[in-house]
């Protein structure tokens, strides 16, 4: 019996996944799971179609769902909880009974690609946008012990403005990352509102986005002698994360 797993999120016309576990499934001889996209407009939607799916065993989460998808879940671990994202869920069926548990994989494949680059001057760091990936990020730094402060449109008690922005916070904060879809294919010629001059060679400037793999952000802070980094392997390494937990590393 094929075992599926697969993608919820809207829309879905851009998604990585299908060809990371396709080629995932090809390298590891494994051909009993395929993986399906279930473009899901509403996150009410999901019961339904876990039901409809009997052979549905796991599911990746994406935009706009990582955070409402909560509500849905059985079990939450305390670092889904904490990080308040989901974006891998786990489907068991036991005699006619279902149970979903959440995780991220985010916070594990950011802080894994990130460690290596670390130098002593990246203690303090920008995180620029508040969504569901800046709840991962924000956990990571956290097990790194490295400050930060959010940067948002909107003002809150635990962020600041693009606009109080000022040269002396981004040139101290020699850790960026951006966390927005600002500069993405579909939005390739935008960029965060900063002054970019206050860039220095020792800044480490980490983009989420991979696609395009350099964006007008990191093109702008390579230019000035920064370091860079792409959210690719971040990408990968989640991935792979997800797919120990839907169990796939025991099927080959």
């Amino acid at each position: 019996m094929e075992k599926e797993i697969g993608l919820i999120g809207f829309p879905l016309a851009h998604s990585f996944s299908p060809k990371w576990f396709g080629e995932y499934f090809a390298t590891n001889h494994i051909t009993n799971f395929s993986y399906k996209l279930f473009p899901l407009p509403e996150i009410n939607q999901l019961p339904l179609l876990i039901r409809n799916h009997p052979n549905l065993i796991g599911l990746n989460v994406t935009i706009p769902h990582k955070q409402s998808v909560i509500n849905y879940l059985d079990k939450v671990p305390p670092h889904a909880a904490m990080i308040g994202a989901v974006n891998c869920m786990k489907i068991e069926r036991t005699h006619q009974q279902i149970v979903t548990t959440g995780y991220n994989t985010d916070c594990i494949g950011f802080l894994q690609s990130l460690k290596p680059l670390l130098k002593n001057e990246h203690h303090k760091a920008l995180i620029f946008g508040n969504g569901g990936a800046a709840q991962a990020v924000k956990y990571a730094l956290t097990q790194l012990n490295i400050q930060y402060l959010v940067v948002s449109r909107s003002l809150s008690n635990e962020t600041t403005s693009y606009t109080s922005l000022n040269r002396e916070i981004l040139h101290s904060h020699k850790l960026w990352i951006h966390t927005t879809p600002l500069g993405m294919s579909q939005y390739p010629d935008s960029c965060i509102d900063i002054d970019l001059s206050a860039i220095t060679p020792q800044h480490l400037v980490y983009d989420l986005i991979y696609n395009p793999e350099e964006t007008l952000l990191l093109r702008e802070c390579k230019a000035r002698g920064a370091q860079i980094k792409n959210g690719l392997e971040m990408l990968h390494l989640q991935a792979l994360e997800s797919a120990k937990i839907f169990g796939l590393e025991n099927s080959h």
